[in-house]
């Protein structure tokens, strides 16, 4: 996928392995005939964190969309993975995003938009525009600062 590569060369990114479970669980689970759930992504990039702490207090907002870009790039892999390519996916239907924050903190869809915008720019807007949910919360897994699930539709 040339649209793939050229984007996250532009963002001076590229496709990391799968990032390790941490639990009892499936990365990506499948459900009716054409849609997958992944499980919660963290900003891992080839088995390293890249980033820990609160947005708000350790870390900047701009920090934090990297962070989720991190996350989105991990939900990219494991979709990668599950099914040889990304030419599967027809749209990323719903986001649900985590961010670990200050009780001051007010941006959570902000960090968002770090991820929705990579997907946009991978997908299309039409394909890569989820609807989405961007909640702040006290704690992550590992001390990160932003984790992403994602529902997927896929081509049959």
């Amino acid at each position: 996928m040339v649209k793939l590569e050229e984007t996250l060369k532009k963002h001076g990114l590229s496709m990391p392995q799968p990032a390790a479970k941490g639990g009892v669980y499936e990365s990506v689970k499948d459900f009716g005939s054409n849609f997958c759930y992944l499980s919660g992504c963290l900003p891992v990039f080839n088995g390293e964190q890249k980033f820990t702490g609160k947005l708000g207090k350790d870390l900047s907002l701009e920090q934090g969309q990297e962070a989720a870009r991190y996350c989105a790039l991990n939900i990219l892999a494991h979709l990668q993975a599950k099914y040889g390519s990304l030419d599967k996916v027809k749209r990323l239907v719903k986001l649900l995003v985590f961010v670990a924050c200050a009780d001051d903190f007010y941006q959570q869809p902000l960090v968002a938009n770090g991820a929705s915008q990579l997907f946009v720019d991978i997908f299309g807007e039409e394909a890569g525009c989820a609807a989405r949910s961007a909640i702040g919360t006290n704690v992550l897994p590992r001390n990160a600062p932003v984790e992403i699930e994602v529902l997927v539709e896929l081509h049959p």
